[in-house]
């Protein structure tokens, strides 16, 4: 008897501020989601030693008078919501009303704020009000946070060095000004300002200010949306990536989010453009209604849980695979500059000089389960050097009108072959400067959108002398249709065999080196656990590997048809800029930077 009881206020301040607060970046974090939510267009952050020592944020929002600036403080006291239906219909960055007086029972706090008639300083020294009083200041709020877990040692240990903690303030300060180009944030690390925005609107110059220029050149903008989610901002080509997902930023309704399904979906779009381990850059900001946005997950408001996430998936994966298909991705490539303009050259006086051996061309080796693609006939409208042959016309024959040809799609910039690199490289003159084609790479890619074409339309099955009988459980059973909707694109169908089995009588060919029972058995743990399936890109491995052995070779000398058959080929690919394994597959060297070397 008698051995629970309640916690004293102070003291439940002080396990709330281990949830919102971690570190000095939670701290800006919230103070910086106040001053949003109190309208403001100018915000200001300033830090010493990380935000360790002292942390100030300042805004010119609305404000407060004296009553609201005392009850601030009071836990779960917010001017956010009223009710709690009003948790279904959350506009606002903060709501929870545990912000304020976490940080004060860990910390000391200095707030001055000002309605624009009523002025007020309010002191607080770990979670225990020392004074309330008149005090002269604009409009706006300003608050102070000193001395930062000073009390509380088992925190204050587990924080890192200043500069350390200075670089988390910095980056969650970058990541609002993206979210809200709109608004002018100016960051003061040690009395030196390291960051500031014009808050004039416009995101790609805020890419420019976090990322520097070339990101932010080379940015695409993006805008698409279907009935519940309204999507735009930024996909940086892929001739930029980054080895972490630091630096793809996905927010929704203005809020910075931790959402990996998302993250996921951006990096399946990227998929076919970028080489395997590395990550995307975008910003990217999700508008929706907001009771398809759970945000009362967690005290820090990082985790989020979204209604119908697989459509906004679908919808981010196939818009950002899109968006780069249509978009000129060739990188340009600059000479690196030398410290020594002139340098000696030895002149070697045994140096032999021999013509390359051409081959004869070999026909592609086609696999058996695949139709042979057809081949690209060279037409003289695109190709201007060659040469039409006379075909003599029988008088006695009706000639029949020429078909109007087809508009030929042109992905790739005019390029005019001029020669062969080392038996490795296509050398076209293009309008830039000179294109470099990688033709092992170029035609991998030709092969793989032929063989993924004939696989779609056709797809190569094989039936199973012995069926594959899997257990399911009686719920699977009765939602065998969902099931075959949603393993659609793998050309698998599942059929009910019982109450509690399913079997599969077929299977596509690529899945021939695979234990096709834990492959099942692994498809339906996934639907069952509503995770997305990864499966498909097996399929493509499959496919980009048969692609890749069919392909030129490397060290293999072509003649002058057989490399402007390559380029045709190229040409007619929806991605001609990446092989199947993301790498590029020609590069262009500027004219300009080339003139440069020559020092013209």
């Amino acid at each position: 008897m008698g051995r629970i009881r309640q916690l004293d206020e102070q003291t439940a301040n002080m396990i709330a501020a281990g949830e919102v607060v971690e570190r000095p970046m939670g701290v800006v974090k919230e103070l910086v989601e106040n001053s949003i939510d109190a309208g403001a267009d100018r915000i200001t952050v300033s830090v010493e030693e990380g935000g360790i020592t002292s942390l100030t944020v300042s805004d010119n929002g609305c404000g407060m008078d004296s009553q609201d600036a005392a009850n601030a403080f009071l836990r779960h006291a917010t001017s956010k919501i009223r009710s709690s239906e009003d948790l279904w219909d959350i506009g606002t960055l903060g709501f929870r009303g545990e912000a304020l007086p976490s940080i004060a029972s860990v910390s000391k706090l200095t707030l001055i704020t000002s309605d624009g008639t009523d002025n007020t300083r309010v002191v607080i020294e770990y979670g225990k009000t020392v004074s309330v009083s008149s005090w002269p200041c604009n409009q706006g709020t300003e608050i102070t946070v000193e001395n930062l877990f000073y009390r509380t040692p088992a925190r204050l240990k587990h924080l890192r060095s200043g500069a350390y903690e200075n670089s988390l303030v910095q980056d969650v300060i970058m990541k609002f000004a993206m979210s809200h180009p709109e608004i002018a944030f100016r960051f003061i690390s040690s009395g030196k300002e390291a960051f500031r925005t014009s808050g004039n609107g416009n995101l790609q110059e805020v890419i420019f200010q976090c990322w520097g220029r070339e990101p932010a050149e080379l940015a695409i903008p993006v805008s698409f949306s279907d009935y519940d989610y309204k999507c735009s901002g930024y996909l940086v080509k892929p001739s930029i990536t980054r080895s972490s997902r630091n630096f793809m930023h996905i927010f929704l309704n203005g809020r910075m989010v931790r959402t990996f399904r998302l993250y996921q979906a951006v990096m399946d779009g990227y998929e076919d453009f970028i080489v395997k381990g590395r990550k995307p850059l975008c910003v990217l900001n999700i508008e929706m209604d907001p009771h398809l946005l759970d945000v009362n997950v967690h005290p820090s408001k990082w985790e989020v849980r979204i209604s119908k996430e697989n459509q906004l998936e679908y919808l981010i994966r196939d818009q950002v695979r899109e968006a780069l298909k249509n978009t000129m991705l060739a990188p340009n490539i600059r000479p690196v500059k030398e410290t020594t303009y002139y340098e000696q050259i030895p002149l070697e006086t045994n140096v032999s000089f021999r013509t390359p051996y051409v081959s004869a061309p070999s026909a592609p080796v086609t696999p058996e389960s695949i139709p042979a693609p057809a081949p690209v006939e060279t037409s003289a409208a695109q190709l201007s050097n060659t040469q039409p042959q006379d075909t003599p016309v029988n008088s006695n024959e009706v000639i029949e009108p020429n078909p109007v040809p087809e508009p030929v799609i042109q992905r790739l910039p005019d390029m005019q072959v001029i020669g062969q690199l080392h038996e490795k490289f296509i050398l076209c003159a293009c309008e830039a400067g000179l294109a470099v084609i990688d033709q092992h790479a170029a035609q991998e890619r030709v092969h793989y959108e032929q063989y993924c074409n004939a696989l779609n339309k056709n797809p190569a099955m094989m039936d199973l002398l012995v069926p594959i009988t899997l257990a399911a459980g009686d719920d699977l059973v009765r939602r065998v249709e969902e099931l075959n909707e949603a393993a659609e694109e793998l050309h698998i169908t599942f059929e009910a065999f019982g109450h509690d089995t399913l079997i599969v009588r077929s299977v596509p060919s690529w899945m021939k080196d695979l234990d096709e029972e834990r492959f099942l058995q692994d498809v339906i743990e996934n639907f069952r656990n509503e995770t997305k399936s990864v499966y498909a890109k097996m399929e493509k491995k499959k496919i980009a590997t048969m692609a890749c052995h069919h392909s030129i070779r490397f060290n293999r000398a072509l003649n002058m048809e057989e490399m402007k058959q390559v380029v045709l080929q190229l040409n007619d690919c929806e991605n001609p800029y990446h092989c199947p394994h993301g790498r590029p597959t020609f590069v262009i060297l500027d004219e300009k930077d080339l003139t440069k070397e020559f020092l013209r």
